[in-house]
């Protein structure tokens, strides 16, 4: 699996999303709406982490999420 399933499996995906960065919005997960750079970008200004961060949580997510 990759990130194609999680953005076309959105609805089934946020609820997992939301229990990973739990100050993530109902509203900024319509926006993000599966885009994984949306994802990235959000977290960065939620979170005041770098891009570098993001990423690495993202891929952290992934790995468990996904396989």
């Amino acid at each position: 699996m990759n990130w194609d399933t999680v953005k076309g499996n959105w609805t089934q995906y946020k609820g997992m999303i939301k229990e990973q960065w739990g100050k993530l919005t109902d509203d900024h997960l319509d926006t993000i709406a599966g885009q994984r750079d949306q994802l990235a970008g959000k977290l960065q200004e939620t979170y005041g982490i770098s891009r570098e961060e993001a990423e690495a949580q993202i891929r952290s997510f992934e790995n468990r999420t996904l396989h």
